[in-house]
């Protein structure tokens, strides 16, 4: 007996340029969408929306609805599924990731194709088979569609905060843990592994690695590899190419944190420390985040020690039957004894 091909979603539209923005009028005639309903970050600069606006009108793309968008809101999303007029055929998302998730979640519960127009690169939810939704007032990921087009004018995203481009690179360096945790819950729990989704998600790495400049070119690597990895998840039908015990450790900072941080930040942090524990990828991910001056930015607003221990006690209770080197020991101690003594960390947290 042989196995059945596995059917996979991918966009279909894909254009990772300079002035990309510009076109989205003619991207969206040339699909079919006459028109559409955009789904926009209550918080993206008045430039980026009148630029958006002008590049439909000019294609003749007609905007049902705007939907602004300030949360990442489960109610928002439902909302916007049932108000929207009938003749729309497809949703645009434009902003950054709460607005997306939004927007992604609506197109899903309508069944609808959803352009992602990201405007700042600061982690793979713009192109991933779910959606970060907070649900009465909790944090969760909700199973969504992959997006029909991904479009990321490299102008708007290098002109983002670079604390957002650095959020990005830290959530790609995640895959490299991620994937050692996936293989270690293999080995230990016999929890299948999907060799392509892993060869992909370490291929997007390196290929940034090659690179890791903030640059048009630098932010069409990072773009295109966070949507790979996106695809990657989607290979599989799971978070394992991307997410690991690193997503774990930020995911209890966002429970406990007074203040907490941008996810890749947290999560960038945290992929050296498990790096630590697994035994493997420390220097590369040290050597990475030293060209892009990723820890001195943490060393400019250094995170709480105390509450980084707590996250390291409360992270392996996260997510249920979700095997990581968290789970193969009690880790506390050693991250308490790096956080006071890795070099690599000095300055990272405080006192």
């Amino acid at each position: 007996m042989t196995a059945s091909p596995t059917t996979i979603a991918i966009p279909g539209l894909v254009r990772i340029k300079s002035g990309a923005l510009e076109k989205l009028g003619v991207y969206c005639g040339r699909c079919g969408f006459g028109t559409v309903a955009v789904v926009v970050s209550s918080d993206v600069p008045s430039g980026i929306r009148e630029s958006a606006e002008k590049a439909l009108m000019a294609a003749g793309v007609r905007v049902a609805q705007w939907f602004n968008c300030a949360e990442a809101d489960f109610e928002q999303a439902r909302d916007i599924f049932v108000s929207l007029p009938g003749e729309v055929p497809a949703i645009i998302g434009l902003g950054g990731g709460r607005a997306l998730d939004v927007a992604k979640y609506a197109a899903f519960l309508g069944r609808l194709p959803y352009i992602a127009v990201p405007t700042s690169l600061s982690n793979d939810g713009f192109c991933s088979p779910g959606a970060s939704l907070s649900v009465a007032g909790c944090k969760r990921s909700l199973p969504a569609a992959m997006p029909f087009g991904v479009i990321i004018d490299t102008d708007v995203c290098l002109a983002a905060p670079e604390q957002l481009w650095l959020s990005g690179v830290g959530d790609l360096a995640a895959k490299l843990t991620a994937v050692r945790d996936w293989k270690l819950a293999f080995h230990t729990t016999g929890e299948p592994v999907n060799d392509f989704a892993t060869l992909l998600s370490d291929a997007t790495v390196f290929q940034f690695i090659s690179r890791p400049v903030r640059d048009q070119e630098g932010v069409r690597l990072l773009g295109t590899s966070l949507m790979l990895n996106g695809i990657a998840m989607e290979i599989c039908g799971s978070s394992r190419p991307a997410s690991g015990s690193e997503h774990l450790i930020s995911h209890a900072l966002d429970r406990i944190s007074a203040r907490p941080r941008l996810h890749g930040l947290q999560v960038g942090v945290a992929t050296y420390i498990v790096s630590r524990l697994q035994g493997g990828q420390t220097d590369t991910i040290r050597s990475l985040f030293e060209a892009c001056g990723f820890l001195e930015a943490i060393r400019n607003d250094p995170f709480s020690r105390a509450e980084w221990i707590e996250a390291a006690r409360l992270a392996p209770t996260i997510k249920k039957g979700f095997y990581t080197v968290l789970s193969s020991r009690d880790c506390v101690d050693e991250i308490r004894s790096m956080l006071e003594g890795d070099a690599v960390l000095a300055g990272c947290f405080t006192a």
